[in-house]
């Protein structure tokens, strides 16, 4: 332990910089500033520091031109005058270290939660490559969450990647949560991308708790720092992942939320001079998607995976949005959250019959998968013929299958409520309990007009 921490001593030392190149302010333009008399030695993401004649700006290096860099600053622009000296340097060492279990840091590596935090022995790239796609494994085995919808009738299995899609107030972040604390992993890795400041500590602390941070490690970018920060802030989780991972650990990676990543990455490819297409988004926004979720998964040879959950902000559940359409198409499922049973009452709050795992059949066995089917038939027969219902319109006996839909809606409702922590082998018991007597009401039901 103590060699390692010399060692980890040792190479923040060496990774000091002593010379830096200097240039100077020649323009402001909207959010970022050009730069002069840098020659060819800055790169894009260089680091940069304006000095004013009050205060230091950090920024980031976006654009390059033979005769100008441009650099998109992290604060605001107050202050900045021509002349002004910008000093440029290398983006910080990240290097992430077991010791970085149960802290909170930024997407530099650096610490947030008031403690010193020292570098790992090994540097990573914020944006490294996916494993080679013909060396990764297939998914693995399907993992206890916790939640009975989670560990039946929507499987996370090992390696997999999910879609949590949402508006605001349906519960999103206490699913999050629930995950967080509930699905069997040795490391969980949480990307708090553009959150509130207060949220933050009130997730350490109240959502993860004690407990839950013994094996967590949050990156964090809230949602006043600038855009480069934030889109940063998922690439570091990210890269925290995959140190665990090629540890031959079982990750759990957690964004929150891709939306704001995407935000992010607008911001600076406009900066950048990148002309904007889609509802705003450029034409990059799809390969940095794509980019990002394509690192999580299978490992390799003797690698760990990394289990996914990105969670999206879907503004008024539509799920055709650009963000959403892009990410649903590189994912292995989708979990959406449907705001008229928030309002009803059900935590959480997921409707079932537009969310999908794409673990099934094989997460399953062929008695689960038929119990599966036959719920999620039950729950399309009613969901179909539910205003009707409500209305009382239906009269009982002219459809059989829906008879049989509405008798065990309100024990599936219940079941999918559930979150107790148990193991997914009783939360297949209960849901074939919920099945079974709706069966039993229907047969009473039945029994009794006969005897009228």
């Amino acid at each position: 332990m103590t060699q390692n921490i010399l060692q980890q001593m040792t190479n923040a030392v060496e990774n000091l910089v002593v010379l830096r190149n200097v240039g100077r302010v020649t323009g402001v333009h909207g959010g970022t500033i050009q730069v002069g008399n840098v020659g060819d030695s800055a790169t894009v993401g260089d680091r940069a520091r304006v000095f004013t004649a009050t205060r230091e700006i950090a920024g980031e290096v976006v654009r390059l031109e033979q005769s100008a860099t441009y650099v998109l600053l992290d604060g605001a622009l107050d202050g900045v005058c021509l002349g002004d000296r910008v000093v440029f340097e290398r983006p910080p060492v990240f290097a992430p270290d077991a010791s970085w279990i149960g802290r909170v840091i930024d997407p530099d590596g650096c610490p947030i939660d008031g403690f010193p935090l020292l570098p790992g022995v090994a540097a990573r790239r914020l944006r490294a490559d996916p494993p080679p796609a013909h060396q990764r494994r297939g998914m693995g085995a399907r993992l206890e969450t916790g939640i009975a919808a989670f560990n039946t009738l929507l499987p996370i299995v090992q390696g997999q990647r999910v879609g949590l899609f949402a508006g605001s107030g349906v519960g999103k972040s206490t699913l999050l949560a629930d995950l967080a604390r509930g699905v069997t992993a040795d490391v969980i890795v949480i990307a708090l991308v553009g959150e509130r400041g207060r949220e933050v500590r009130h997730f350490v602390e109240a959502v993860l708790g004690p407990e839950g941070m013994k094996r967590a490690v949050i990156v964090a970018a809230t949602s006043e720092r600038a855009p480069q920060v934030r889109r940063r802030c998922a690439w570091a989780a990210t890269a925290v992942a995959e140190h665990f991972r090629d540890m031959g650990k079982q990750v759990l990676l957690m964004i929150d939320s891709v939306t704001r990543f995407c935000e992010a990455h607008r911001e600076v490819a406009v900066a950048a001079g990148e002309a904007t297409g889609l509802r705003g988004f450029p034409a990059s926004t799809g390969p940095a998607i794509a980019a990002l979720c394509e690192r999580a998964g299978p490992g390799a040879g003797d690698a760990g995976d990394i289990t996914a959950v990105f969670s999206v902000l879907v503004a008024g559940s539509d799920m055709d949005e650009p963000v959403a359409d892009m990410l649903r198409g590189v994912l292995d499922g989708h979990i959406v959250l449907d705001r008229e049973i928030a309002e009803r009452g059900r935590f959480p709050a997921i409707d079932v019959l537009r969310s999908v795992s794409r673990s099934l059949p094989d997460a399953a066995s062929t008695q689960e998968n038929a119990l599966i089917s036959q719920a999620r038939a039950h729950l399309g027969a009613y969901g179909r013929s539910e205003l009707m219902i409500q209305s009382g319109l239906y009269a009982a006996g002219s459809d059989p299958k829906l008879d049989a839909a509405i008798a065990c809606a309100p024990a599936l409702d219940e079941f999918l409520s559930i979150k107790d922590g148990r193991e997914t082998l009783s939360h297949f018991a209960k849901l074939r309990q919920a099945m079974s007597a709706a069966a039993s009401r229907m047969k009473t039901e039945d029994l009794g007009k006969k005897a009228q």
